[in-house]
């Protein structure tokens, strides 16, 4: 069972249900109360009100200034549908995620949701496992993607920026009591600053078998990228008790 962000995308999920995901709040203007006065265009630091006191969808962000600032309360917030989540069946057990509509943004309450759906399916199925592909950096929804769970892997890079970004995850991981695996991607670029333990070489494969919708362990098992992805996953196995499945 596993709760995806993104990986929907290689996995090609069969839709066994879907629900629309309200997250975001747009302003609305009542014609009937409006007196033109433009203070709301005004104010807006987003330019989401026209001249003509219309409402940008795509530019508005929910701030409230508007509502605030209207002398006749011809303003009020409403809630939009953001994008939709889904529980789904993949080739590999079942998945909950979810997608957002253009322009909209990612938020804790969204992956709250999805991982509310990944529990549920999990009880269903007797699931004793939850693999979370989480979002990069340490934002609200890095953090309610990480909080409650067993183990997490930062997946980074020996370079001075992906160094910097590997110690600020790891440091919230340990702030929830999560522990921390590293994987370095294409360690060999700098060995210097490569953490040890864990490596994945750079291999060509790896862009064919994304080409082609299939992870590397299924499209070319013989590979070298492959037999240490399954390494690793047998040594996560090991640390956390679990039965090794490759």
């Amino acid at each position: 069972m596993s709760m995806l962000l993104n990986l929907h995308m290689l996995l090609h999920p069969e839709i066994l249900e879907e629900r629309e995901f309200r997250g975001s709040r747009i302003a609305v203007i009542d014609e009937t109360k409006c007196v033109d006065c433009s203070i709301c265009r005004e104010k807006c630091r987003c330019n989401a009100i026209t001249e003509d006191l219309t409402v940008d969808p795509f530019s508005c962000e929910g701030c409230s200034v508007c509502v605030i600032v209207c002398p006749v309360n011809a303003v009020t917030l409403t809630e939009r549908v953001s994008g939709y989540v889904y529980i789904s069946k993949i080739r590999y057990g079942f998945t909950s995620h979810a997608l957002l509509k253009p322009g909209e943004a990612n938020s804790g309450k969204l992956v709250t949701v999805v991982r509310q759906n990944a529990k549920l399916i999990a009880e269903k199925e007797k699931s004793n496992l939850i693999i979370i592909d989480g979002p990069p950096g340490i934002a609200c929804p890095a953090i309610t993607s990480v909080t409650g769970v067993d183990a997490g892997l930062v997946v980074t890079e020996p370079t001075l920026s992906g160094i910097h970004d590997l110690e600020r995850a790891v440091q919230l991981l340990r702030h929830f009591n999560v522990r921390p695996f590293v994987c370095v991607n294409m360690y060999d670029i700098n060995e210097d600053n490569t953490e040890n333990d864990v490596e994945v070489l750079f291999n060509p494969v790896v862009t064919e078998a994304t080409v082609n919708g299939k992870a590397i362990v299924e499209y070319s098992l013989e590979c070298d990228v492959a037999k240490k992805v399954a390494a690793m996953w047998r040594r996560l196995c090991s640390e956390l008790s679990l039965e090794v499945t490759c």
